[in-house]
């Protein structure tokens, strides 16, 4: 156990090895990097203070998109069970934030009492007041998916007309609220509408400096031609190139994320292999949830001490008795200048100060004569923090998985392409024949069995460096052909008999064919003759 645990924690024999490294962010969190947040009032501007279920909650995905792009059939196409609060249409029908969350029993429990449960991530949600919680509400049930993940499903964004009639919240900031604490945010557009309007355009934008959680999503991919398609999704990271400023192209997944027939099945090894990949994606995030808490931790207090140089460089030129107003309108206008002083005199990332326009517009209604000076004492705490601290962490997050490999997201759609003939590349590439009472591999070994006697066979093998000279025709480099003369190499004597050597050819017909290679010889691959040694 490490020093930086307390005596209680110490005796508190732990169930999990899990609970430990949230005992231990919390604990780094309420006495080091606390401190600094209350002493320049770090809530006021940028978010409210951490508390214990922001450690201890389940991952949560963060689903956002414009109205009828299939949010709600997403989650119900996840858990494959209707949730309570769920309704489906064509047009806006989610008008809440719904957290959709395990429970024992079927059921709702509404805005206002969410937020004063202290189990639940939920309670500063309060500030946004009544005309959002009444658009606020958990959806609990027993579900397996659930008993990993939350997912929370949000209302539909408005374009044209409908996006001027107010909400009565910050739409944007209530999202940016949730984008701090989920593990994943993944925004889903419909191949039909990809126009992105002016209320989208501000939440994309409100997700800036989470970009590694976003994942995005074309849905509703079935319903057009393939051709249309592809039109469709370079018109989408034209669109997303604009909004999202980075040199890095978003990762889009194409599919059709609903459990009914494809309309168009001509893209439908397309769709299957992208709807894996977004499956493996969510299933790694209770894996990777002390990691995300860990990263988003060392975020919050990297931002926390730029604020406090902010803070403590307004304070500073403050006058003491005249002149008060006119100075604060004079530093509010000149922020820019102050930015890059301190990142001249403390070697600060530009990367890691708050929005320009954002601070200048919450510093217009702060009293600058309570803000506090520097006090390198809270600094230095902080930077111990990420220098010791936060390197012991890293380490039991890196046990931590080791010892919970498995610890992935089971049930719903996820079991659906598990196992079994529909589980994803079963009968393809080295999959072939897996079901097959001939060897899969006999069917071609006529033709491989001209060019292995070809190949001055001796005993009835063939030579490492004979084989070379064939195997290196298919043009495949180096690495690939020696994993696969490790797999055809059976017996493990350095030599091919006819068997191996078609059964090597096989391997780089599969190769070709753009499939991957098996970790290790599948059973219905080894050739017939080496069955009866086993």
């Amino acid at each position: 156990m490490f020093s930086w645990v307390s005596k209680d924690a110490r005796r508190k024999k732990e169930p999990e090895l899990f609970q430990t490294v949230a005992e231990g962010l919390r604990q780094l969190y309420a006495q080091k990097l606390l401190p600094l947040e209350e002493h320049y009032r770090f809530h006021e501007f940028h978010s409210p203070a951490l508390e214990d279920a922001d450690f201890d909650n389940k991952p949560m995905v963060l689903l956002v998109g414009q109205y009828s792009t299939g949010k709600t059939t997403f989650i119900r196409h996840l858990i494959e069970q209707d949730f309570p609060g769920m309704r489906i249409g064509p047009e806006p029908t989610t008008d809440s934030f719904i957290a959709v969350m395990h429970g024992p029993t079927e059921g709702v429990v509404p805005g206002n009492a969410l937020v004063v449960d202290p189990r639940r991530p939920f309670r500063k949600l309060n500030a946004f007041g009544n005309a959002f919680l009444n658009r606020f509400m958990c959806a609990q049930l027993p579900n397996p998916v659930l008993d990993s993940i939350s997912i929370i499903d949000t209302p539909g964004i408005l374009s044209g007309e409908k996006q001027r009639i107010s909400r009565g919240y910050d739409f944007a900031a209530v999202l940016e609220w949730f984008a701090e604490r989920v593990d994943r945010i993944i925004l889903l557009f419909d191949a039909h509408k990809l126009d992105i309007s002016d209320e989208f355009s501000e939440v994309i934008k409100a997700l800036k400096n989470h970009e590694d959680k976003i994942r995005v999503v074309l849905n509703k991919a079935d319903q057009i031609e393939t051709q249309q398609l592809m039109r469709v999704y370079g018109a989408l990271m034209w669109s997303l190139g604009k909004i999202i400023n980075t040199p890095e192209v978003v990762r889009v997944y194409i599919g059709s994320f609903w459990s009914h027939p494809l309309l168009i099945p001509d893209n439908r090894k397309l769709f299957e292999a992208e709807e894996q990949d977004l499956f493996k994606d969510i299933q790694s995030l209770p894996r990777n949830a002390a990691l995300r808490k860990l990263n988003d931790l060392i975020k919050r207090a990297r931002l926390a001490k730029v604020h406090a140089y902010i803070i403590s460089s307004l304070k500073k030129e403050m006058p003491n008795v005249f002149g008060k107003e006119s100075k604060k309108k004079e530093l509010v206008n000149n922020l820019g200048e102050i930015y890059q002083k301190i990142e001249r005199e403390h070697q600060i990332s530009p990367g890691d100060f708050p929005s320009l326009r954002k601070m200048q517009e919450l510093l217009q209604t702060q009293d600058f004569s309570k803000f506090q000076a520097l006090k390198p004492k809270l600094l230095d705490t902080v930077d111990d923090m990420l220098a010791n601290d936060i390197a012991r962490l890293m380490v039991m997050v890196r046990q931590e998985e080791s010892l919970m490999p498995s610890q992935v997201v089971k049930g719903g759609a996820f079991d659906g392409t598990m196992n079994g003939p529909f589980g994803h590349g079963y009968g393809e590439g080295a999959g072939e024949g897996i079901d097959d009472v001939e060897w899969v591999v006999g069917k071609d070994k006529p033709t491989y069995d001209e060019i292995f006697y070809t190949l001055s066979p001796v005993n009835g093998k063939i030579t490492g460096a004979n084989a070379k000279k064939e195997m290196v025709k298919s043009k495949l480099p180096n690495t690939v052909l020696g994993k696969i003369w490790k797999l055809a190499d059976v017996d493990r004597d350095g030599l091919l008999d006819d068997e191996e050597f078609a059964l090597a050819n096989h391997l780089i017909k599969v190769k070709l064919e753009g499939h991957e290679l098996p970790a290790d010889l599948p059973p219905h691959l080894v050739p017939p003759s080496k069955r009866r040694h086993e």
